[in-house]
């Protein structure tokens, strides 16, 4: 049998994604798929080093390659990840460096192919009066696989668990998380209506965890803490990404931006409330397995003004994040 055929055993495939956080969980589901699938395919996952902990939790034919490639030469990237010896490579990133990457192993001989962001496609629908579902992330990383050789059936309709969750004993107390940054303005429900939220909840009884990366998101959650009862910051608390993971995948909900912390939760297998500003969940990054009905947002003419909401506001106001009522918020996710 041929070596370079995808139904090979010697098959060793490269799948490259170096960011954005959510985008890099977003491969982890098809990944999932893909690995059970073809199981006698060893797969290599390249990507930056602090996502290992997740992409470890796959099944045992997926690797992990951590790199961080910002600072290093397109031709170091290539001797290290020539060295890996891959089959084939799949480029599920298709920014310039990866460009270059995936030519340089064209010339090496090897099969390579890439996912189609469809940019034209996001122009048109943030331009449109009216929205409709778009192509989904997960359904163009299935596509680029499949045009290299290796289709496979996924559902993003269904719940995905890539960890058991903590046991905490049975409570009538409900456990909710809640991840209150992004990495644009125009994807963050206000800090200080977000803490009305907390305070609310935080009277209902509900036990609150907060979530959050780096020194500043860390002080910001324990004054939270510090303030509310039955409130909990585990900012900097968890040894690794699988840990967050493992904990959210106890709980009952996580309220959430368009983030990464979306797309981790999903991967717990956990119900996602998900606020909506500036992007717009038919944009085709909503959570694996999520549903539009925990969907919080506002039907205004000027949503979405971008697709990854980095645009700074045409009005000034925010008034797509501003707008939404706290108490909307909190009865979405005590809804069930």
């Amino acid at each position: 049998m041929d070596a370079s055929s995808p139904a090979s055993p010697e098959t060793h495939l490269l799948l490259i994604r170096f960011s954005a956080l959510g985008d890099i969980l977003m491969t982890v589901p098809v990944i999932d798929a893909l690995a059970r699938q073809y199981p006698h395919v060893h797969i290599t996952v390249v990507s930056r080093p602090f996502v290992g902990s997740i992409i470890r939790l796959l099944p045992e034919n997926v690797s992990f390659f951590g790199i961080n490639p910002h600072g290093l030469s397109v031709s170091h990237l290539y001797r290290e990840l020539r060295a890996l010896s891959p089959t084939h490579v799949c480029d599920l990133h298709d920014v310039l460096r990866t460009k270059l990457l995936r030519w340089r192993f064209r010339l090496a001989g090897l099969p390579v192919d890439h996912i189609h962001k469809e940019r034209r496609a996001r122009r048109a629908f943030v331009a449109a009066g009216e929205k409709h579902q778009q192509k989904t992330a997960f359904r163009k990383y299935d596509e680029a696989l499949g045009r290299m050789g290796f289709p496979i059936v996924i559902d993003e309709t269904q719940p995905f668990r890539l960890i058991d969750p903590i046991p905490h004993g049975k409570s009538d107390v409900p456990r909710i998380g809640i991840a209150p940054f992004a990495a644009h303005r125009g994807k963050i429900y206000p800090l200080d209506l977000m803490e009305q939220v907390v305070a609310m909840l935080s009277e209902r009884g509900v036990q609150v965890y907060l979530f959050g990366a780096g020194a500043t998101e860390k002080q910001q959650m324990e004054e939270w803490a510090a303030r509310y009862q039955g409130v909990e910051s585990v900012v900097g608390r968890l040894e690794d990404m699988a840990a967050e993971l493992h904990l959210m995948a106890s709980l009952d909900a996580m309220l959430t931006m368009d983030s990464g912390n979306m797309h981790l939760a999903s991967l717990a297998g956990v119900r996602v409330v998900s606020i909506w500003g500036a992007t717009h969940p038919l944009g085709g990054f909503l959570g694996w397995g999520q549903r539009m009905e925990d969907v919080v947002e506002l039907d205004l003419p000027c949503r979405p003004c971008s697709i990854y909401g980095s645009r700074p506001c045409r009005f000034g106001d925010w008034h797509c994040l501003t707008g939404i009522k706290k108490e909307a918020i909190v009865e979405r996710l005590l809804s069930r």
